[in-house]
């Protein structure tokens, strides 16, 4: 479940419908809650139901079990886009461009909670993708052209790139579209699966916040 006030990608998952209400910026599929925006998560609890009331002689019973909490996501708390350079440290969000056997390259789209101005590139080698069996990594089953992407600036790197990494379970792949173009979800922390066709593809997988 993304916490209050944390920024939600379009198609990230929000939490299940036995748990929330959908508000303004979500909608539901196949029993959760998905972001149909760039936006900041807001979780509304609703008023406490008052217990039981006794009266003289007579106790009258509690209302009905009060409702579920909202979630809802809205642009309005997303920090204008402005000139911010990413620092070593930093979580950023980042889309895949291409990727070739010892890295994935990168447009880096959000650092914190800050819209870019402009879309830094950024790579993610072959040995930052995970933190054992570095030499086991391949890039193409870490990554697709096109993934949303969680990662830490570990290096300004040189003059073109920012050196990101995904050696941490919370880092990796967000959101990624099946080679038959549907939004598909994590199953474990190395596949994704496409829900219309069942096909699982490899992926770093980001274990949510």
């Amino acid at each position: 479940m993304a916490s209050s006030s944390s920024i939600a990608l379009p198609g990230q998952l929000l939490g299940p419908a036995s748990k929330f209400q959908p508000g303004p910026g979500t909608h539901i599929h196949q029993s959760n809650l998905y972001s149909s925006l760039l936006g900041v998560v807001h979780i509304s609890q609703p008023a406490k139901a008052p217990g039981p009331t006794k009266r003289l002689t007579k106790i009258t019973p509690a209302p009905a079990p009060a409702e579920l909490p909202t979630v809802s996501v809205s642009r309005s708390g997303v920090s204008e886009k402005r000139e911010v350079l990413p620092e070593v440290g930093n979580t950023v969000l980042c889309r895949v461009i291409r990727i070739t056997p010892r890295q994935a390259v990168v447009a880096i789209l959000i650092c914190g909670d800050t819209v870019l101005h402009a879309e830094w590139q950024g790579l993610i080698r072959v040995q930052d993708v995970r933190a054992t069996e570095k030499d086991k990594v391949k890039i193409y089953e870490s990554f697709r052209p096109g993934d949303i992407v969680r990662a830490e600036v570990i290096s300004l790197g040189d003059q073109a790139n920012f050196y990101l990494s995904t050696a941490r379970n919370e880092l990796g792949v967000l959101l990624a579209t099946s080679e038959a173009g549907n939004n598909m979800f994590p199953v474990n922390w190395k596949e994704y699966q496409d829900p219309e066709t069942g096909v699982s593809e490899p992926r770093k997988v980001a274990r949510p916040y």
